[in-house]
This record gives C-alpha cells, structure tokens and sequence, in this order.
C-alpha cells in the first residue's frame, strides 16, 4: 500500500535581523572634525541591511533617519519585530591613533578591558531588561526560566560573534587584536533576541 505524502503548507519563516544604527538626533555618539558618528552608522546600516536582504534575510532597522531612539526602545523595536538577530552598529573612536579595526561586543557583566568598560559606561543609560512574559509563573521558577533563556541568548549571541570574527579573519579585514569583547551595554540586554 502506498501513502501519499501530504505537502506542509507552512511557509519557513524567513530569519529576521533588525539592524540598530546606533546614536542619532541628539546623540551625535564619537565626533571627529566634523563627521558624526550617528551619520556614519545610518549609511553602514541601510548598506548592510541592502545586503542582508539581497541574501535572502527579512530586515528592520531601528532607525532610517536622524532619530534619537532610546536603548531601550531599540530593544523594544527588535522584540516587536520579532527579530531572531540584533546587531547595533558603532563607529566607535579612541585616543589611540594606532588602534583600527573592526570587533564585535557580546553582552557580560564585567568589560573584557578597560577601554570597552569606558566606552560601556559612556553609551549605557539607565535600563532593564526586559521581553518575557513570566505572569503567570511563580517567582521562583520565573527566576530560572529567565535565567536559562538570558543563558541561551548569550551563547548563541558569543557563536554568532566568534562566526563573525572566524568570517572577517578569513577576508582580510583588519581585526583588532581582541575582536570579541564583552560589556555591559544596554543595547545588548535582550533576554531573548542573541544580540551584537
């Protein structure tokens, strides 16, 4: 006897990456002469996420124009979008006129040096974490569950970022000498969106 396979008419959810240009409105972020980095961000943003939907990837972004947002509302907006990624990109500038290169940041609660905790310290404001509904659970176990996703995310935040590092070594663009760092930044503290 034969069976006939029965065709799925779910459709595979297309990945969903929202691409946070960081800064904006009142917040020029680093200012060098008298480029901005808020500006420098929103044209790498739209570019990258030209490209990231030419590969087949739905796209957002936080912002399209000169906008301030707050992080958390950046946040927010990913978790609305439903997003499966958040990248927030930074042009980012130090007193150090030799170090150049690119680096990714994955969210901990201590800085991987002292130069990423000061940069931390300057772009954080005031935040919580938020995005998973624990109403109807006890705290005791709500403390876990929350525990256990902010877990996941972390790691598959840290996979993506090694992924990246892994893809720009191989390319040829310059890499600082620790590409993947680690802070505190609000805009990374999504419980369950793995954010960079």
């Amino acid at each position: 006897k034969k069976v006939k396979a029965v065709k799925s008419n779910k459709k595979k959810k297309k990945f969903i990456i929202t691409v946070d240009p960081g800064h904006g409105g009142i917040d020029p972020g680093a200012v060098r002469k008298d480029i901005k980095e808020k500006d420098l961000t929103l044209k790498a943003s739209k570019e990258l996420g030209k490209i990231l939907r030419q590969m087949g990837y739905k796209v957002y972004l936080t912002r399209e124009k000169d906008v301030f947002i707050p992080l958390h509302m950046r946040r927010k907006k990913a978790k609305n979008y439903n997003s499966d990624l958040f990248i927030s990109i930074h042009v980012d500038s130090v007193r150090k006129k030799s170090t150049r290169g690119t680096s990714i940041y994955t969210l901990s609660d201590r800085a991987s040096d002292k130069v990423t905790a000061k940069l931390a310290e300057r772009e954080n404001k005031a935040d919580l974490i938020a995005g998973i509904n624990l109403d109807e659970v006890d705290n005791e176990v709500a403390s876990i569950l929350l525990d256990l996703k902010r877990r996941d995310t972390k790691n598959s935040s840290a996979l993506f970022a090694e992924q990246y590092v892994n893809f720009a070594r191989k390319n040829g663009h310059k890499l600082l000498k620790r590409p993947h760092r680690h802070a505190g930044f609000a805009v990374l503290k999504s419980p369950d969106i793995p954010s960079v």
